[in-house]
């Protein structure tokens, strides 16, 4: 389990699986595309969204795609 703070006064749990599919977030990779991820990310993406660190919308090309939520 790790810890991952939200805010400066809001923490949250997450497992070291969601940790490491949060990871994959980073400046080359602001988002990733749903096709892109096996069926097990995209269940752990899903939890990432339902903790609310990840953002999940469908782009112009109306494909899915899961960007990492910033700017708290």
């Amino acid at each position: 389990m790790k810890i991952v703070e939200v805010t400066k006064t809001l923490s949250v749990a997450i497992t070291n699986e969601e940790a490491d599919l949060l990871i994959q977030f980073d400046e080359d990779t602001p988002m990733i595309k749903r096709h892109e991820l096996t069926e097990r990310q995209i269940e752990t993406a899903n939890q990432l969204v339902n903790k609310d660190l990840l953002i999940r919308k469908k782009n112009e090309d109306g494909q899915i795609i899961y960007r990492k939520r910033t700017g708290r």
